[in-house]
């Protein structure tokens, strides 16, 4: 009797402390919900007034906390049904070069600097100039819907199946049509992204000692890392986070020095020279193994990644500045904007790019990372929660280019053909806009930073620096510390990109093996990641390609950006598409069908702004927007003899043509190949729904796994006490079989697992 009264006691306070727990868990989602809720109203319908920046901070945790907490658990416990004891790629092909069980928590750095590049920063800049708020939607709501959802499905897919290619997957699941068309459409979109990374980095970095000492270094903290984690101290993950971390803050304020001293000539390289090294580092960081180079690089990055965007988020709610920028500004209609000409539909979209949704990340999910991930489960925490991250970035960006004044900021962007190159032309010129700004203005903004001029600093990249040292000036060092807070961030955003290359030469390189052991039985051994002669060869091939296209941008004579930017957002996303309707394919053959909307949604809505957007910039008649037409305009001033703005001689305006035409000639022919894959992959969906008998899917088979790792990055107590009955670390491992004393104590199957 009194141990049934003592059951029931137990179970009445069990109860208790459970409501307890879902009344605390609804008072805090029901307060997130407000204050994002408020964030939205404050900039959307505020109109004639002062906005503060912190409602896009706002806006913006508010949004991500929700969809994390319940879309993408929605997503992976009813569409993608995720299972913990399912042995993953990285546990059953662990081979310590490209397979390499690695904990959750690096991983996710690795994971969130190899998505990181170019376009977070650059897109939600440049796409300022039509308002804060077009972007800021896009931003925000296009990641929870579109790029963090497929972010997710990749990477759960690609473990299933070894950690495949997105190519490998198209061929093996829709079809040899529609997967040689996407291996081929997807390769050449990797090329063209890794060239326009590698250019925003290489602008970022020319003529710049001090963030090219800066950068460089990492390199040699990260070998470092690598050898202390794998051989000195295996598994201290938190020794090795913060002798890194410590590396890394010196060698920051070591670049200011060396910017002082005699070594500034050593470091201060010409555009063609970044060139050259970036190459040599793309083929390094593809060959050596993940654990080497790439994994404690890109790890190490991600600190100073985070760190700088989380001090951001707390200097614009310290500080509260005001949005200058306009809501939507008249650019947004009439499409005659002067950083990028073309309407709010659909340039905005491709524009931003990476903020919301990126098909890049698609080959990352893909590629490095499903070989390396411990538990189908952590998709979700990797997956989603690192494009959240970036998403976040991009949010940052916006906001940081539009607490400037827009008179500033048109004058940054704005090529010298339509503002002039002095601040007097570019003073009456942007003021004829309804911006005033005056040329007193220009140049003190100019000084502020320790530069000759602002005026046409294209890209996206400086006016990031700019906004980003003007707020966090004002929390630290005032006035007198904008130049070093200039010039750290434009440090900042080399090293943030610098890490997409690296993790994306190398998924190159998976995807042109996949490719190349595909054609011919004797060509089988290419796709085995252990033959050293199959990687330094596919390797230097995929590193040699977008050196050539970065050869192009840099050496272009309207700026490699105007050029290639453009067809980086439209290949970008066209590759997203791409994505999304191979993983709708996979949720209908897999027998998910009432899920498939999921994917199916953002993939219609990413496919018709688009492929709409591929349309304009080939045949648009307006030379601005169309790529034909600008070859047109500057092959008849060769025929007349005139030189068009942009161009210094008759060699200028033959490289524009040249350019305007392979422009034009690779949005075509991506265009066409994706469309290809879309109309095979429908063909194959639909046989799937009407004869579901007959569908083969191409998963590895069902292992049980012996590695016991938490879900999310923090362990929940549960799994807190299912390492420690396992002997193992928070990081996870594999446990050993007990003593033969018998005495039941087991250990880590690393060395030095527990911490």
């Amino acid at each position: 009797m009194r141990t049934s009264r003592q059951t029931r006691e137990q179970n009445v306070q069990l109860l208790g402390q459970a409501r307890q727990a879902r009344t605390r868990s609804i008072i805090i989602w029901t307060a997130v919900s407000v204050i994002g809720a408020i964030g939205w109203a404050m900039l959307a319908l505020s109109r004639g007034e002062d906005v503060s920046a912190a409602w896009m901070v706002a806006a913006a945790l508010g949004s991500y906390a929700i969809g994390y907490r319940f879309y993408s658990r929605f997503i992976l416990r009813r569409v993608l049904r995720a299972d913990h004891t399912r042995a993953t790629p990285a546990e059953r092909l662990e081979d310590g070069l490209d397979y390499q069980p690695t904990d959750r928590r690096v991983l996710l750095g690795h994971h969130f600097a190899g998505i990181s590049g170019a376009g977070p920063l650059v897109g939600p800049v440049l796409a300022a100039q039509m308002g804060y708020l077009p972007g800021t939607i896009w931003i925000i709501v296009g990641v929870i819907f579109a790029g963090a959802v497929q972010d997710m499905v990749v990477l759960f897919f690609s473990t299933r199946r070894d950690g495949k290619s997105l190519g490998q997957i198209a061929r093996e699941e829709i079809g040899p049509v529609g997967g040689v068309a996407g291996v081929l459409a997807i390769f050449s979109i990797m090329i063209i992204l890794l060239a326009v990374l590698a250019l925003v980095v290489v602008q970022a970095l020319a003529e710049s000692p001090w963030g090219t000492f800066s950068v460089g270094m990492t390199i040699p903290i990260a070998l470092f890392m690598g050898v202390y984690l794998r051989y000195l101290r295996p598994g201290r993950v938190s020794e090795v986070t913060a002798v890194g971390v410590g590396l890394l803050l010196f060698v920051i304020v070591a670049g200011r020095w060396v910017a002082n001293s005699g070594l500034a000539d050593t470091f201060t390289l010409a555009p063609r020279t970044l060139v050259i090294w970036l190459v040599i580092y793309g083929f390094a960081a593809s060959v050596l193994p993940v654990w080497l180079l790439l994994v404690p690089r890109d790890y190490l990055s991600t600190f100073m990644k985070i760190g700088t965007i989380g001090l951001l988020a707390l200097a614009l709610v310290v500080t509260l500045p005001t949005l200058r920028m306009e809501a939507v500004t008249d650019f947004a209609s009439n499409g005659e904007g002067p950083v990028f000409a073309g309407s709010l539909f659909p340039f905005v979209f491709i524009t931003i790019a990476c903020g919301a949704l990126s098909g890049f990340h698609a080959l990352i999910s893909s590629g490095t990372t499903p070989k390396m991930i411990q538990k189908e489960t952590q998709v979700r925490s990797i997956g989603y929660g690192a494009m959240l991250m970036e998403s976040s970035v991009a949010v940052m960006a916006i906001t940081a280019a539009c607490v400037l004044d827009p008179g500033v900021y048109f004058a940054m962007n704005a090529p010298p053909a339509v503002i002039g190159d002095t601040v007097q032309a570019a003073s009456e010129t942007i003021s004829s806009w309804g911006f005033v700004v005056t040329p007193e203005q220009l140049s003190a903004a100019a000084e502020s930073v320790e530069e000759g001029s602002l005026l046409s600093r294209t890209g996206g990249a400086p006016t990031l620096a700019l906004g980003l040292a003007a707020i966090l000036s004002e929390i630290l060092g005032g006035d007198t510390m904008m130049s070093f807070w200039y010039h750290f961030a434009i440090m900042f955003e080399a090293l943030f990109i610098l890490t997409a290359i690296d993790a994306g030469t190398r998924v190159g390189r998976f995807i042109l093996q996949d490719a190349l052991a595909s054609t011919h039985p004797r060509m089988a051994r290419f796709r085995a990641t252990g033959w050293l002669p199959g990687v330094a060869l596919t390797s230097a091939v995929v590193v040699c390609l977008w050196g050539w296209l970065l050869w192009v941008g840099v050496n272009d004579p309207l700026g490699g950006i105007n050029t290639l930017y453009p067809i980086f957002g439209i290949s970008n996303q066209l590759l997203g598409a791409l994505a999304l309707g191979l993983c709708t394919v996979l949720l209908i053959k897999s027998g998910r069908l009432k899920y498939a909307w999921v994917t199916a949604v953002p993939m219609a809505w990413v496919a018709t702004v688009t492929l709409t957007a591929s349309w304009q910039k080939v045949f648009s008649g307006d030379p601005t927007v169309g790529f034909l037409a600008r070859r047109d305009q500057y092959q008849d001033g060769i025929d007349a003899g005139q030189l068009l703005p942009g161009a210094q001689d008759m060699g200028d305006m033959r490289t524009i043509v040249n350019n305007a035409t392979l422009d034009a000639a690779l949005s075509a022919v991506l265009a066409l190949l994706v469309i290809i894959v879309f109309l095979d992959a429908f063909r194959v969906a639909l046989r799937a729904i009407r004869t579901p008998d007959e569908v083969r899917l191409h998963e590895a088979p069902y292992v049980a796994s012996r590695l016991i790792a938490p879900a999310q990055l923090i362990a929940t107590r549960e799994e807190k006490a299912e390492l420690a009955r396992a002997g193992l670390g928070p990081g996870g491992g594999i446990p050993r079989q007990r003593d033969d004393a018998g005495d039941g104590t087991s250990v880590t199957a690393e060395k030095g697992e527990r911490e």
